[in-house]
Parts: structure tokens; sequence; C-alpha cells
């Protein structure tokens, strides 16, 4: 399919256009939209961009190299726009990136997933930039589109990008958790950052077949992955499977506890359980982006971990910190060299490597099931991750009294 023009556009925006086409991460329903609403019109002169040489974000900024700017606005990666929720200043990368304009493909491929079609009415939480809310106003028009900003100085910036290409769907100011029931009832809600829970408001606000689709994940890693909930007729549930892994921003009020580690471990190893060794290595943990990662955090409940090496790098540590209780684990494996036996440490009432491992057990003999055969219900504030259908949900692993 040939990109549509419009006036304003230019042509590396079309060139990631037909890109995003070719892929198929924009169906071709979107290119019209892509095409009205440049990207370029939401990014501000300084932006982020991560530099995979220097393993940074680097400032890209339109002042003093403008052709650069251009470069990265155009290419089909995230920009970060804020850091430390607004309290940093300067080009260099603050602490936390708070906020951004997604990846384009991510962006395209989940407005995909939305099934939008004229007429319907949409709920966004998370404008940001404006740039997925713009979006679909071009589509549906400005009075169709409600979006939720937490941030005043981003809702206002949004407001002025959206002006500059004739788009005025509702921005509101304030958390995205609570909805609008102002605008409700809605066809469809989409997030644009990172959940640890689907808000009931969302449920109550959407119509009986009406489809929520957001980024939701647990503690155990940052790693998120799109889940499509089709709401049902009592308001009160909604179930869907998810669609792909992404990693987005986390809504402000639900960002990973990290515990202290002194405060789990105040000596090591201290009185903790040497008992059981595991042939496991460190890459069966997976990195971030692999399916077993998320799959621990839907298995074992209110958990977090880290992987450190030593100062030499000869060795790599797992680490697992409860989020409910003082219970620990944690095994070292060797960086280079064979497969070895490790020792590992559990302290606490809970045994959490027991239940890593079990969870990894049953991935396999499952034959490691791909992201998409997972699913989630959410029932009454409750969040049941399943397997292929609702009616064979995840096991659950670690408990108090579960046997080691």
């Amino acid at each position: 399919m040939t990109l549509p023009l419009s006036e304003g556009t230019d042509r590396p925006g079309q060139e990631l256009g037909r890109l995003l086409l070719n892929t198929g991460a924009m169906s071709p329903d979107w290119a019209p939209a892509f095409a009205a609403v440049p990207r370029s019109r939401f990014v501000p002169d300084l932006a982020w961009a991560w530099n995979e040489e220097q393993g940074r974000s680097v400032a890209v900024d339109r002042a003093n190299d403008p052709d650069g700017w251009l470069a990265a606005v155009h290419t089909d990666i995230p920009l970060v726009t804020q850091w430390d929720d607004g309290h940093h200043t300067g080009p260099e990368p603050g602490r936390l990136s708070t906020s951004s304009t997604s990846q384009p493909s991510l962006v395209m491929s989940m407005l995909r997933d939305l099934d939008v079609r004229p007429g319907l009415k949409v709920l966004e939480a998370g404008a940001g930039t404006g740039w997925n809310v713009g979006l679909l106003a071009q589509r549906l028009g400005s009075r169709q589109v409600v979006s939720i900003e937490v941030d005043p100085a981003i809702a206002a910036q949004a407001r002025a990008n959206l002006a500059t290409v004739g788009l005025s769907p509702h921005i509101v100011t304030g958390d995205g958790e609570s909805g609008w029931p102002a605008g409700a009832p809605y066809d469809r809600v989409i997030a644009t950052y990172g959940l640890r829970r689907i808000p009931g408001s969302w449920l109550q606000q959407t119509r009986p077949g009406g489809i929520i689709l957001a980024p939701w994940g647990t503690h155990y890693s940052q790693r998120d992955a799109v889940v499509r909930l089709t709401v049902a007729e009592d308001h009160h549930s909604a179930s869907g499977r998810f669609t792909q892994l992404v990693g987005f921003m986390k809504a402000r009020d639900q960002r990973t506890p990290y515990p202290e580690h002194a405060t789990h471990v105040t000596e090591f190893p201290g009185n903790a359980d040497t008992t059981h060794r595991t042939t496991r290595t460190a890459a069966d943990l997976g990195d971030s982006w692999d399916v077993q990662s998320f799959v621990i955090g839907l298995a074992v409940p209110d958990i977090t971990h880290v992987l450190a090496q030593d100062d030499a790098g000869r060795s790599t540590t797992a680490w697992f910190y409860s989020l409910t209780d003082s219970s620990w684990a944690a095994v070292t494996w060797p960086t280079d060299g064979p497969p070895t036996t490790s020792t590992v440490y559990q302290a606490g009432p809970r045994r959490l490597w027991r239940a890593v491992e079990r969870t990894l057990d049953w991935w396999d003999e499952h034959d490691r099931p791909a992201i998409h055969r997972f699913g989630l219900t959410v029932s009454d504030g409750h969040h049941t991750p399943w397997l292929d259908t609702p009616d064979h949900p995840v096991p659950r692993h670690g408990h108090v009294d579960e046997q080691p």
C-alpha cells in the first residue's frame, strides 16, 4: 500500500510509515491517520534516545542538531521526554524515565489490536505527548476520544501539540485509574503505561463486550505484556489473551517497591537454609524479554529479583526478595565453564527459589508455551492468569505453607 501524504509530512516520516506497513505493525486502515498526525509534531526539542553502543540514553537536541533530532523522531525507537516525574533538568539523562513517546511499531500494533471503528468511543489512560490520542482522534473524531494524564504540565503540552495538527480530543488532568465517568460508557479503553492491577473503574465504564487493552505485569520484573480484555455483561469481570511482551513506564503508584537488600539479608548466609541444590542455570531464568521471566511473575506472587555480577565478572548471583515478608533466596553460578550444581540459599517463611524452580518445571512440562497462549481474567479486583483457557489457571507457587 502507498502511504498517503499530507501537508507537512516529510520523507523520513513516509519511510517510517512504509516500514510499519511492510512489517505488519501498522494495518493499512491506520495509514491515513499516521500520515496526517506526524510524530514530529509531538516530540519536544530535547528528548533522549537509547544508544546501544554507549549503553545509555543520549540527548537529541533539535536546536543543536536538527538533522539528528529528526532522524531519531522517524526511527522506530522510543524517546524519553521526561525524567524523574518532571524534577529533572538539563541534557544529561535523569535517574528514572517517567514519560516518553513510545516506539512507533508498538504504538501502531496496539492501535491495530484495539480494533476501533467509526462511531466508537475511546478512553485513553496516559496522554503523554498526545501522539497516540491524536492518532485516535484523527481516525474517530476528536469528540469520540478522552485521554487522562496525571501530570498537569504534560497534559498542557499534549493539548498544545494536538492543536498544531487541528485536533482537540478532551484531555483530562487526573488519575487514569479513576477513568472518566463523565464520558462513559466507552467502547474501548487503552493504557499507554504499565500496570500491576487493572482498575475496576475501567470495567465499570466500558460497555459489555468492549475491549480494554493494557500493558500488565508483575513486580518480578519490569517487563509487561499487552493484554486484550473483553468486558463481561455485569461489568465486574473481563478476560482475554496476552498479545506481546512490551516494556512500558509504570503507573506512578504501581512502580516496584524494591526492598532494601540489607533489610532482607542482614548477614550472608546467616541462618539461610542451604539443604537444597539446583542444576538450573542462570540462563534458565531467561532475560527480561524471555517468556519464562514473565511466567515466573505470574506463578510466584509478590516477588522481585535482581541479577548481579561480582566485581571481577567471574560469577552471577540471582537474588530473590519477597515483597510481603522477610523471605529471600540466592543462587550463584560461575560466568564461564560447564554447568554445575549450585547451592541454594533460602531464608524466611517462603522458599522462593523452590517456587521459581517449580514454575520453570511447569513451563517445561507444558512445552514452554509462548506469550500468546497465556491470558488474564480480572474479576472484582482479582487477577487470575491462565494458560490456553480461563479454566486452566497458572499454578501458584511459593506460599508460606508450601513444603520446601
